[in-house]
C-alpha cells in the first residue's frame, strides 16, 4: 500500500456526494472503496431513499466491496470518503478490515450542515447505565447458551 492517500478515488467520493444532493439521492455523502488502486465498489448515502439508518455511504459501499469480492474481509482495500466517518461507519470500517481511510470533510463539517454526531461520540464513552438511551443489561445468564455453542463448533468461520 502506498504511503500516499488515492487522491483521485477521494475526488470520486467527493463527486459522489454532490451528485447525491443534486438528485435528491440522500445525504451529501459518498464512498468508494479501492483495491491495488482499483475501483472495487462505491456508495451514496441512502437514508432516506431506503428508508435505512444504516445506509451511509461508507456502509452502502462496504456491501458493495463485500457483495463484488464475496468476502466480509477487506483486507487489502482501503476506503475513500467525502467526510469524517460517523461511529457507526468507523465501526464497520474496522469491522471490514479496511486498511486505510482517506476523508475530505470532517464531523464538524457536516455538523455545521445538519448532520451532527457529537452525542454518539459522548455517549460511546459512558458506561451503558449512564447513557441517554435507557439502556438495560439482563438474562446475562441465559445469553452464554449462544457463546458456549459458538465456541463448540468446530466448522465456524471466525472474524
Amino acid at each position: 500500500m502506498s504511503t500516499t492517500p488515492d487522491l483521485s478515488a477521494l475526488r470520486e467520493a467527493l463527486r459522489l456526494a454532490h451528485e447525491n444532493v443534486v438528485r435528491h439521492g440522500g445525504g451529501p455523502f459518498g464512498a468508494v472503496v479501492t483495491r491495488g488502486g482499483a475501483v472495487v465498489a462505491v456508495g451514496q448515502n441512502q437514508v432516506t431513499r431506503a428508508c435505512d439508518p444504516t445506509a451511509h455511504a461508507e456502509v452502502v459501499a462496504i456491501r458493495a466491496a463485500c457483495a463484488q469480492l464475496g468476502t466480509f474481509d477487506l483486507s487489502g482495500c482501503e476506503i475513500h470518503s467525502s467526510c469524517e466517518p460517523c461511529p457507526m461507519c468507523l465501526s464497520a470500517i474496522h469491522w471490514a478490515r479496511l486498511e486505510r481511510l482517506t476523508f475530505a470533510g470532517t464531523r464538524h463539517d457536516a455538523a455545521a450542515a445538519g448532520f451532527d454526531d457529537e452525542l454518539l461520540y459522548r455517549e460511546l464513552a459512558l458506561p451503558p447505565a449512564a447513557r441517554a438511551l435507557p439502556t438495560v443489561q439482563a438474562l446475562r445468564g441465559e445469553a452464554q447458551a449462544a457463546f458456549e455453542a459458538w465456541r463448540a463448533l468446530p466448522d465456524k468461520q471466525a472474524y
